[in-house]
């Protein structure tokens, strides 16, 4: 019997150690996305869940932390000049992208240096 891919059930981020006060400030604060608990036998590792739609972000500690310039998570929403708004309200820099076919995309980064896709599909 063969396997199906089905979904994503979450993205993982890496953050130095100590990183939980930034990230639920960015994520939770700034993003607006609700906070979930971890599991009791994750809750030592550090770092913290957040849901994002019907999927979950996780930031995770590395010991030997080294932001992701390049690799990222593209992050679908709605009403991207919304969201652009807010990021620019706390000085959070963005950068515009050329769209793609059928979406209009921004590229910010984390308090980490993570970098982060935000994509809007657009009616064409």
């Amino acid at each position: 019997m063969k396997f199906l891919f089905n979904g994503i059930d979450h993205v993982q981020l890496a953050a130095p150690k100590d990183c939980e006060e930034k990230a639920r400030f960015f994520y939770g604060t700034i993003l607006g996305l609700p906070e979930i608990k971890k599991p009791e036998t994750l809750k030592g590792r550090g770092g913290c869940w957040f849901q994002y739609g019907n999927q979950e972000l996780h930031i995770g500690v590395e010991e030997d932390f080294r932001e992701a310039k390049k690799a990222h998570p593209g992050l679908i929403v709605t009403n991207l000049e919304e969201l652009k708004r807010i990021l620019l309200a706390y000085q959070i820099d963005i950068k515009e992208e050329p769209a793609i076919e059928g979406r209009s995309r921004i590229h910010v980064s984390d308090p980490f240096g993570n970098r982060l896709e935000f994509l809007e599909f657009t009616q064409e």
